[in-house]
């Protein structure tokens, strides 16, 4: 929906999702203390989002790789790690470039993969001998899960803070609730659709990706797989540039213009998402956190805070 942006006279590219992140975080980091804490929350959910991105290649890669490993040096490095480390070294190259028009509009085909990871899986169930069998033997509601399934769904509704930079760069400003209730309604079909899928064939067996359920040998599950895989890291470098952005922006001026500073500068900043990553290998349990520490302050708390602040 970012996609609909105004003319200004530019020949250039768009990347409208890169502009509204930026957007929101130059003014967000401008306009006092509320606002401040609103742009940092949504800087530091950017960076674990896109560190989740590596988690999630490096799982779905690894499950179908199982065997493949790094030993170089008298250092053995197991296969999901190993995976982490390469996509790493693969998308660094991407953010390293100032110009991210491509991705901008690489990454508006999410919708179109969405649908296709659903009809991959729903043919594995269907036609790869799966079933949708499971939901028998497991309890329909398990209550320990509650918490983190809250947090999951928080983390995957929180677009909250961009939607006053997305409204002002749509050219048909009075499109934007129908933009919003279709978008929101497409998620919710894709999320319902795959929580029901994953219960009917995997029930309490599933994954915090069911992918990693899937089996591997087969060609609905391969395509499932690699769509998962490549989607994300498409969005990768873009997601990334506000943190990148951001980060440049601590050192004086002088530097902005130098391009080894701002090699060394992304290099290092990826390389600890890797990190984190390597740390913290639980991609359900980074997106909980998301979503619990900072997609509810960024998409409640702090709006909250504002109305009362204004009223």
């Amino acid at each position: 929906m970012a996609m609909e942006v105004e003319d200004s006279g530019n020949t250039s590219l768009p990347t409208p999702a890169l502009e509204v992140l930026e957007a929101n975080n130059e003014l967000s980091l401008v306009e006092g203390n509320t606002s401040f804490f609103n742009g940092a929350n949504a800087i530091v959910d950017l960076y674990m989002a896109t560190t989740g991105c590596l988690i999630l290649g490096g799982d779905n890669l690894h499950s179908l790789f199982p065997r493949v490993a790094i030993h170089a040096l008298g250092i053995s490095i197991d296969g999901k790690s190993s995976f982490i480390i390469i996509i790493a070294v693969i998308l660094l190259p991407m953010v390293l470039l100032d110009n991210l028009s491509i991705f901008a509009y690489i990454s508006a085909t999410g919708c179109v993969a969405s649908l296709l990871v659903l009809g991959s899986i729903l043919w594995v169930g269907a036609l790869d001998g799966v079933g949708f069998h499971q939901a028998q033997t497991t309890t329909l509601l398990n209550w320990k899960g509650i918490p983190t399934a809250i947090s999951l769904y928080m983390f995957c509704y929180t677009a909250h803070p961009i939607f006053p930079t997305l409204y002002t760069s749509m050219q048909k400003k009075h499109h934007f609730f129908k933009a919003l209730l279709l978008s929101f309604a497409f998620s919710t079909f894709i999320y319902v659709s795959m929580a029901i899928l994953g219960y009917l064939m995997f029930g309490s067996r599933v994954e915090s990706q069911i992918t990693l359920n899937l089996p591997t040998h087969k060609i609905g599950s391969k395509i499932a797989i690699y769509i998962t895989v490549i989607t994300p890291l498409v969005k990768y470098a873009l997601l990334l540039k506000p943190v990148v952005i951001t980060t440049e922006s601590w050192f004086p001026s002088k530097y902005m213009k130098n391009v080894v500073f701002k090699i060394v500068v992304r290099a290092v900043l990826v390389a600890t998402q890797v990190i984190v990553a390597l740390a913290l290998p639980f991609f359900g349990y980074l997106m909980a956190l998301a979503g619990a520490l900072l997609g509810a302050t960024g998409s409640l708390t702090i709006p909250c805070l504002c109305y009362l602040k204004i009223s």
